[in-house]
């Protein structure tokens, strides 16, 4: 039965019957998560610097660790990249004890580009984020999300939430950076990741990030993949859907959470302003679909839209594709930080539904205010109510 804790904070990610992996960036509550559906597990934390020399020098003594438990048990391994070995042990005692692993780990990095073993398919892979609107419910504040984010630690001491989102940087640069030696020098990677705070819900240009940030175009990159490797990122593709007109293919770059994109730009002593609010919304309707894309299973690709003449609309999902005799079919969104509707806003979209080769299914535009319309095929929705229509199915 999962443990009784009057602060914990349901959260919609299942527990499934298998040896799994869970990966999320820190602080977004994935041990808080694993002992509460899985309270009788053997919990081992690699945190744990004894533990951790003990499992790196002998990843043989995992079977005594965890020999009183019975066949078909649960076992936590909680920051599993810090010792990748130890995976082989884990597809040896899955194969011979029947144990049942929960792999937790804040970075991918090392266990998908070191070439180790994945467990060849046996082991099933989730991911978690900050606090969903879903989770949150009555208490989820759309104004604190967009100043500070949803990472569970935040919303705990709200009003120490700078310091908390400075810490919380510093601590991942000193821990995921330094000791786990992702970048040779700190310095020019500090500066990076100033510019990319900044560039939140950007078209990224390695060109130009590289000539602020006096380094190489191809250490940009790199520099943009430990971010994504750590979780703390994620690129939107420019959709690509085969019209006439020539199509944008840069993709953009999105923090995982407005708190710490503000954290990395160091904005979190200043008032964040329109264009950074702005960013930060549709920081949170990403999140969102990433989250509602996990917990429901449906895992459509999601991308954003934009012509060379500038016209762009924030979100694509595509739930059909194109095929040779058939158009792709479109959940389309438009994202606007405004307490009322401009009809003007509406333009991306129904140019977008005036294409040729597609089909959008939905038009929706997500904006500040309080009040629902319906402009034709145009759906107008206020952020919260559009965040609860997504977690019902409702949107696509």
């Amino acid at each position: 039965m999962p443990s009784q804790n009057k602060d914990y904070v349901p959260r919609l990610l299942s527990a499934p019957d298998r040896s799994f992996f869970l990966f999320g960036p820190r602080g977004t509550g994935k041990s808080t998560w694993l002992r509460h559906v899985l309270p009788d597990a053997v919990y081992l934390d690699l945190l744990d610097s004894s533990l951790y020399f003990e499992l790196l020098r002998d990843p043989h003594r995992l079977e005594a660790l965890c020999a009183p438990m019975h066949r078909g048990g649960w076992i936590v391994l909680d920051e599993i990249q810090k010792v990748p070995m130890l995976l082989d042990e884990v597809h040896r005692l899955t194969e011979a004890r029947r144990w049942r692993f929960a792999l937790c780990g804040s970075s991918a990095r090392k266990l998908r580009r070191g070439g180790v073993n994945l467990l060849a398919g046996r082991a099933l892979t989730l991911n978690m984020e900050g606090f969903s609107a879903e989770e949150l419910g009555k208490d989820f504040d759309l104004s604190s999300a967009l100043d500070w984010g949803t990472l569970p630690f935040v919303r705990r001491e709200a009003d120490r939430a700078a310091d908390i989102l400075s810490a919380y940087f510093d601590t991942y640069l000193k821990e995921e950076i330094r000791e786990e030696g992702l970048v040779r020098r700190a310095p020019p990677f500090v500066r990076f990741l100033a510019i990319a705070g900044q560039l939140n819900g950007q078209v990224v240009n390695s060109h130009n990030v590289a000539r602020e940030a006096a380094v190489a175009r191809n250490t940009v990159e790199s520099y943009f993949s430990v971010l994504v490797d750590t979780l703390l990122g994620h690129f939107l593709p420019a959709w690509r859907p085969g019209l006439k007109v020539r199509e944008v293919a840069h993709p953009k770059f999105y923090w995982v959470d407005p708190g710490v994109a503000r954290a990395a730009a160091g904005w979190l002593r200043d008032s964040p302003d329109r264009v950074w609010r702005g960013s930060a919304l549709e920081t949170l309707v990403f999140h969102e679909l990433r989250v509602y894309n996990e917990t429901s299973g449906k895992h459509r690709p999601v991308s954003f839209y934009r012509t060379p003449a500038g016209v762009e609309v924030d979100f694509i999902i595509e739930t059909s594709r194109r095929t040779a005799t058939a158009p792709a079919h479109v959940v389309a969104i438009e994202v606007k930080l405004s307490p009322t509707w401009n009809r003007e806003h509406e333009k991306p979209l129904r140019l977008l539904a005036q294409s040729a080769g597609l089909k959008a299914g939905r038009l929706i535009a997500v904006y500040t205010g309080e009040r629902a319309y319906r402009f034709g095929d145009i759906e107008v929705m206020p952020a919260p109510a559009f965040f609860e229509a997504l977690h019902r199915g409702e949107i696509f």
